[in-house]
């Protein structure tokens, strides 16, 4: 299971580029169910999500570089490209009554940098254990509008997009 939230940013994270970092392609065999292909860096992937936006099933499967070429060449829409900044939140917040977790814990902002014809697209995901600590999450001051729930911040969904 899937369970993660999506926000726009007010303003980058100082020093960006100190964080790790994935090169990231992407490309859309079917968007409803969703069924994706991936790069990133040198691995490959076949993934199943289901419906929904905050939470949902998801599967993926490896690929080989041969078989990533061979479906890109099928699939629908546009290919996204982005650069994804692995960065830690500790001690992220949550709303008051949920149960304060260790003080060591850390979640991991996802924040991808899309290229062209994304680009200036910036987008923070953070992913969740479960629903309730991503109900009861506080997200950090320099995120800005959540858009979980506005489809057109999909991948699957800015794939099909015409330019």
């Amino acid at each position: 299971m899937e369970i993660e939230r999506k926000y726009t940013l007010k303003t980058l994270p100082e020093n960006l580029e100190q964080y790790p970092f994935h090169r990231i392609e992407q490309a859309y065999l079917n968007v409803n169910p969703v069924v994706r292909i991936r790069r990133e860096d040198d691995r490959y992937y076949l993934t199943y999500k289901g419906g929904g936006m905050m939470a949902r099933e998801e599967s993926n499967l490896p690929l080989n570089e041969q078989a990533y070429y061979h479906l890109l060449s099928k699939a629908d829409g546009n290919i996204i490209s982005k650069k994804r900044y692995l960065i830690p939140l500790s001690s992220p917040g949550f709303r008051e009554g949920f149960p304060v977790p260790p003080e060591d814990y850390t979640l991991t902002i996802e924040l991808d940098v899309f290229d062209p014809p994304f680009a200036p697209l910036i987008m923070a995901e953070v992913e969740f254990g479960s629903t309730e600590a991503a109900d009861a999450f506080l997200p950090p001051d320099w995120f800005d509008e959540e858009v979980t729930y506005d489809k057109r911040y999909h991948n699957s969904y800015m794939a099909m997009q015409q330019f």
